[in-house]
């Protein structure tokens, strides 16, 4: 589903991404981890368009993604749920939501998929009209998923879901992550939380200073003590 070769990113003439390549396939739930300022987030910034490349490329169900506006990556079905929940406080939960639909035109599958997200997030459908500012970290995290899905993405862009949160609340945030893939959604899961993220993922790629130093099957990068000490420090 997507396909990135040989990624340069700077900020600036800060060279943030190295020459990285990866692969997303159709219903695969796909982890990056890494160390903060390990090129995690730019990654995922640059496949949403925020970010311009240097080099490389970045092509989704065949076709490039490079040079074109954020919100035509949006039309496309890539949906980016970024770090820090970033709600519009403000406003109430279920203005955020129809802002996740701002692309669409289709009235009734809005309104069939609010009720669809508010199914899967019963908390919003309580919370509707209240601020999002005043929602708890995990209601605003709830709520940040739940808009990037009234996009209809094909391809989800998470990043850092569970920062921020206890124990008990980032268990649940991965479990919604895990039920969303299972019904059949595809993501891309930027994460700090090594064991959380490698129980649900199905691959990994492990970022280091820009570069992937480490790639393989979640399940068995988990199993090897060794390597989530000395690479992921969970």
């Amino acid at each position: 589903m997507l396909e990135i070769r040989d990624l340069d990113v700077y900020y600036r003439n800060v060279q943030a991404i190295y020459g990285v390549s990866l692969d997303v396939q159709e219903k695969e739930l796909l982890v990056v981890l890494g160390a903060n300022g390990a090129g995690k987030s730019t990654l995922l910034k640059t496949i949403s368009g925020v970010n311009t490349a240097a080099r490389g490329t970045i092509r989704f169900q065949g076709e490039s993604v490079m040079g074109i506006s954020p919100s035509a990556i949006v039309k496309k079905g890539i949906c980016h749920c970024p770090e820090g929940r970033k709600v519009f406080p403000k406003m109430t939960v279920m203005k955020n939501l129809l802002l996740g639909a701002y692309t669409r035109k289709d009235r009734n599958g809005v309104r069939d998929d609010l009720q669809r997200v508010m199914g899967l997030f019963p908390i919003l459908k309580e919370r509707e009209n209240q601020l999002a500012g005043s929602l708890s970290g995990g209601e605003q995290q709830m709520l940040a998923i739940a808009r990037a899905l009234m996009g209809q993405p094909k391809l989800l862009l998470m990043d850092e879901p569970s920062i921020g949160l206890g124990p008990i609340l980032v268990s649940r945030v991965g479990q919604y992550i895990e039920r969303l893939n299972i019904e059949g959604l595809t993501i891309l899961l930027v994460e700090q939380n090594a064991r959380m993220a490698l129980t649900i993922g199905h691959r990994c790629y492990v970022f280091e200073r820009g570069r992937v130093s480490l790639q393989g099957n979640a399940k068995e990068l988990l199993a090897k003590t060794e390597v989530v000490g000395a690479y992921l420090g969970n």
